[in-house]
């Protein structure tokens, strides 16, 4: 049976009071969001991290890895994409069970980062589980979900930070995701970082901290 792996951050303190999971994106592997977890740890020290790599290896990237493919890209099908999706979020639903349970935390003891496709998977996913987890950043993504609004089970909190001079993944779609999720019914902020193209800026890395130490109920200082 395929399970997710992915390199582990062990909190700095020694003990685990919370878990921050990244979701990289599409071609790239679980070291490459893992990064984030060095400055974020300073701040949050009883904080543990994984980055799990997608299951299946990019067919733009060898090296890489995808949680579904994209027909515009590598000319799969739309078949292919629906499956390689289906298929990953029941496999990052099983590994974030797994890694709350080997943590010792609770769901609102969990939050989500994703970077692009991560953040795709990220605010499919959330919503859908049947406990509330702590909250969702999402860097440089956009919301396929039409159905959100009929199948959100719960609503965790939601922060968006896109780069105004995305090349891969317009602007625009952080309105069309905060749209479509206020609508829903979730609390949302964004944020966008001026001079930015597809990746994370500090400006936006700082605002992240900031969102995950508030629904962690971490104490700044």
């Amino acid at each position: 049976m395929t399970q997710l792996q992915g390199p582990r951050a062990a909190p700095k303190s020694g003990e685990t009071k919370s878990l921050v999971i990244l979701l990289h994106g599409y071609g790239a592997d679980g070291n490459d969001l893992f990064g984030l977890s060095e400055p974020l740890s300073s701040y949050m020290p009883d904080t543990a991290f994984r980055s799990p790599n997608a299951p299946d290896r990019s067919a733009m990237n060898p090296m890489g890895y995808q949680w579904f493919p994209i027909p515009w890209l590598d000319g799969s099908s739309e078949e292919d994409m629906k499956a390689g999706f289906a298929r990953s979020v029941g496999l990052l639903n099983d590994y974030i069970d797994t890694s709350m349970a080997e943590e010792g935390v609770t769901p609102a003891q969990t939050a989500l980062i994703g970077f692009s496709q991560g953040t795709m998977m990220s605010l499919y996913v959330a919503p859908r589980r049947a406990e509330q987890l702590a909250g969702v950043v999402g860097f440089s993504g956009r919301l396929v979900d039409e159905n959100l609004a009929e199948e959100a089970v719960t609503k965790p909190p939601v922060l968006l930070v896109h780069g105004d001079q995305d090349e891969m993944i317009n602007v625009s779609e952080m309105s069309v995701a905060e749209t479509a999720l206020r609508a829903a019914g979730f609390d949302v902020a964004s944020h966008i970082s001026r001079g930015t193209g597809h990746g994370i800026a500090p400006d936006g890395l700082t605002l992240a901290l900031q969102f995950l130490m508030a629904r962690l109920g971490i104490n700044p200082g």
